[in-house]
């Protein structure tokens, strides 16, 4: 029998990598939080905005993200953009993830990505 506590830990250990990089694939244009949760879904990948915000704020702090606020309507919002070092680390950790799933689908049978 799974226990599923044990599952549960692991599957959160191995999306908190990957959300990191579907964030960043999702900030080439500005977006503000809302608008990046809704992206995000839409494009499979769910989030939840209590993981969301601390992300973003975290991707800001490490110097990856500029930020904007835009108050030109009654409900301010921060928009957040990758900047050149945010750029340049989105693409290290693409070819690094692609590297890492060619691997590991090689081990368990899958055909690569193209």
């Amino acid at each position: 029998m799974i226990d599923s506590n044990l599952l549960g830990n692991m599957m959160t250990e191995l999306r908190r990598g990957t959300l990191t990089l579907a964030v960043l694939s999702q900030l080439e244009n500005p977006q503000y939080g809302y608008s990046l949760l809704q992206r995000l879904e839409k494009k499979g990948v769910q989030i939840e905005a209590n993981t969301l915000y601390p992300l973003m704020r975290r991707l800001e702090s490490q110097g990856l993200l500029d930020n904007r606020w835009d108050t030109s309507s009654a409900r301010p919002r921060k928009y957040y953009v990758l900047n050149d070092n945010g750029r340049g680390v989105f693409e290290a950790l693409k070819q690094e993830w692609t590297k890492t799933c060619d691997g590991i689908n090689g081990l368990i049978g899958r055909k690569t990505i193209e």
